[in-house]
């Protein structure tokens, strides 16, 4: 009530409401992340979406905007693109979910995003949407049908398991690891998705997943929750994310699988952090099965020039 916010979620509540992202980009940034995929993507144009259309790819800030989630995005893109999954993004008319303010408890700038984004889903005539954030799957899934959104949502995870199971998706690049898994907050607890991960890690050649001893429902929070990955780095945080890390590397496990954005992005800034150096490789279940299909989507011009 008083909007009483950290100087950091004061500014990026402030690029929520005037740019539809935490980071002020803009919606004309929005899908910088596809022009380097090598097949044509389908973009909605203001008409309804063309019955062809398996799932609307509800891409995200982070997979659209961020450097690194924009690896993911392309993943994503590639994979459904190869088990000839018929999908469609929003581009510029998709806008943040609206998690974010109502985590840092900004109801009225959460109701806005909500809202504004029910309207053009409403008005494509999306039905099935596929997602990769944790958080963006709570919300769509359970808290837009609060402003008249009602969408089958389907978190990557759960699709990814079916196109393996499938068989339109099929591992052979063998990767030899020692493999643990991160449950998000926003994916397990909340939304009780726990076997999806890990079957599809069970089809992957020569992955051996090293659980921590708190995992699925007693998994252990990264830190990053409620808004916090936009605030400073509070001593609860890094209370967080230091029993994470040493979870993590208790297992002895060289590969993590953290399949949300913001729990990648505090679980390696923790075991940097914690430990003089970092050996464990942080990765989303997307880019590992892109791995073991030998499918390596292209990095941005940027990327490939440095």
């Amino acid at each position: 009530m008083e909007s009483a916010f950290p100087e950091e979620a004061g500014i990026m509540l402030r690029n929520l409401e005037h740019a539809g992202d935490p980071w002020g980009l803009g919606a004309s940034a929005r899908l910088e992340w596809a022009e380097t995929l090598d097949f044509e993507l389908r973009v909605y144009e203001g008409d309804k979406i063309p019955d062809d259309v398996e799932y609307l790819y509800w891409v995200g800030c982070a997979g659209a905007l961020d450097d690194t989630a924009k690896r993911t995005a392309r993943a994503v893109a590639t994979l459904l693109h190869e088990a000839g999954v018929e999908f469609i993004v929003l581009g510029e008319a998709e806008s943040c979910t609206g998690d974010p303010a109502r985590r840092m408890g900004h109801e009225f700038l959460f109701q806005m995003l909500a809202m504004q984004n029910v309207e053009v889903l409403n008005e494509a005539g999306a039905k099935r949407i596929v997602v990769t954030c944790a958080h963006c799957y709570n919300t769509l899934a359970n808290e837009y049908p609060q402003v008249g959104g009602h969408y089958e949502v389907v978190h990557h995870t759960t699709l990814l398991a079916r196109l393996v199971a499938d068989k339109r998706l099929t591992p052979v690049q063998r990767v030899d690891a020692a493999v643990t898994y991160h449950d998000p907050c926003y994916l397990g607890r909340h939304n009780r998705i726990f076997a999806a991960p890990r079957e599809v890690l069970g089809a992957i050649p020569g992955t051996r997943v090293q659980e921590m001893p708190r995992n699925r429902e007693q998994s252990f929070c990264c830190g990053a929750g409620g808004g916090a990955w936009a605030a400073p780095y509070v001593e609860e945080r890094i209370f967080y994310g230091r029993v994470k890390a040493k979870q993590i590397k208790d297992t002895g496990a060289k590969l993590l699988i953290a399949p949300c954005h913001n729990c990648r992005d505090q679980i390696m800034k923790s075991l940097r952090q914690e430990y003089d150096f970092m050996d464990v490789e942080v990765k989303y279940l997307w880019e590992l099965v892109a791995d073991s299909l030998i499918i390596e989507p292209r990095e941005a011009e940027s990327e490939e020039g440095e």
